[in-house]
């Protein structure tokens, strides 16, 4: 039921209610695989949490309910005009076999930013998260009790007016569901592989690249079919002549470059509008910042004696290409939910739109993580699987 009321003849619209929340418990659960005998995002679990949005009565009571599909008017606006948001998170197991989420309440500001972004109906991020930690639990006997395994979930918002004009969705479903996952790519050179494609532009200023919405991924797929053709990975993004980097296939870019001095800048591009704004690169600088202010209390396992320097400024292929050719391009590195952190082993630099020349940048420290990729990866790691604490970023899920 709706905790919509009347006063005075008025109806007051229901917002997201968590108090409200039921839970219809299946009959049958699922088997649980045999982790590493599925790929990403295949498996369905036994669980989904649902709520809708009507104009005239505001939020349903949210419902977790037996996985199943969803029933949708073929008219529906997310079907012809894209109006589709999504969040990507992950719970881990901590060393007492419970649940944990990291930094959730980063993805419940952007899944709002996101559907604001798209017009949808605005809704109570704390009351989703209570529910989202509700349904983490009632499915943590998927989480894998393996390192690097986890419960990927994915909060996801639609609209759902039944009517082919165009204009915003007043009309929305809300839904979460979860699938156990293990490492996102499975190279056995211990990195992935990137085509630097700027004839196929991901996002522009103005545009709507640093929102995380459903038609900013799909366009992708034809450059990334062609990058797999060519033998690559996936795509590093490029904007205007200068090949302006911003994103790595569906991950946030970074490069270490040596200094003079000794020690690294490590370069991200700038959250100017084109990019997202991933919360595991949030993570990432924060934890480089707090460690370049005092390296002798090794919050990141570098050494003291090499000084890291963060920059957020543009970066373009040619300086990776220079640098790369100097021998200062230390290593380069995405990051994300899916993947943690992924080292890059090379990055192939166009050099005509027919593809008929291309040049593979390539890191100085070798194919895997270099220092500060790994440093990354083990902390950021150990505070998701509740293995260590940095402000409070690991949440217990009950």
């Amino acid at each position: 039921m709706s905790s919509t009321a009347k006063t005075n003849g008025k109806v007051h619209i229901a917002a997201l209610d968590a108090s409200l929340l039921t839970i219809e418990l299946a009959e049958t659960l699922k088997p649980i695989p045999t982790p590493g005998t599925y790929t990403f995002g295949d498996i369905k679990t036994d669980y989904m949490l649902v709520m809708t949005f009507d104009p005239l009565t505001g939020w349903s009571a949210p419902e977790i309910k037996p996985y199943a599909p969803l029933a949708l008017d073929p008219a529906s606006n997310c079907f012809q005009y894209c109006t589709n948001v999504f969040e990507g998170m992950k719970a881990f197991l901590d060393p007492a076999g419970k649940p944990r989420m990291f930094r959730p309440e980063q993805n419940m500001a952007r899944l709002v930013t996101s559907a604001a972004r798209m017009a949808l109906p605005m809704f109570d991020p704390d009351a989703l998260l209570v529910c989202i930690n509700k349904l983490v639990s009632l499915e943590s006997r998927w989480i894998p009790a393996l390192p690097d395994h986890a419960l990927y979930i994915r909060p996801t918002m639609i609209g759902t007016k039944p009517s082919i004009k165009v204009g915003a969705s007043d009309h929305a479903t809300l839904y979460v569901i979860v699938t156990p996952v293990g490492p996102y790519f499975q190279s056995s050179s211990g990195g992935v592989s990137l085509l630097a494609v700027g004839e196929h532009v991901r996002s522009w200023p103005g545009g709507t690249g640093g929102f995380k919405l459903g038609l900013n991924y799909s366009p992708g797929f034809v450059p990334q079919r062609i990058a797999s053709d060519l033998g690559y990975d996936q795509v590093l993004w490029l904007l205007g002549e200068e090949k302006q980097i911003t994103e790595a296939g569906a991950m946030n870019f970074f490069a270490v470059i040596e200094r003079e001095d000794g020690g690294v800048n490590v370069v991200t591009p700038p959250l100017d509008g084109t990019i997202l704004p991933g919360i595991t690169r949030d993570s990432a600088l924060v934890l480089l910042r707090a460690h370049a202010a005092d390296p002798s209390k090794q919050l990141l396992a570098l050494p003291a004696s090499k000084p890291v320097y963060i920059e957020e400024r543009v970066l373009t292929v040619p300086e990776l290409a220079a640098a790369s050719a100097a021998g200062t391009l230390l290593e380069c590195f995405g990051t994300g939910t899916a993947v943690l952190v992924v080292a890059i082993e090379r990055i192939g630099d166009v050099a005509d739109p027919a593809l008929k020349t291309i040049t593979d940048i390539v890191m100085s420290a070798g194919n895997g993580l270099g220092p500060v990729g790994q440093a990354l990866w083990d902390k950021l790691l150990a505070l998701k699987e509740g293995r260590d604490d940095f402000h409070g970023w690991s949440v217990l899920c009950n």
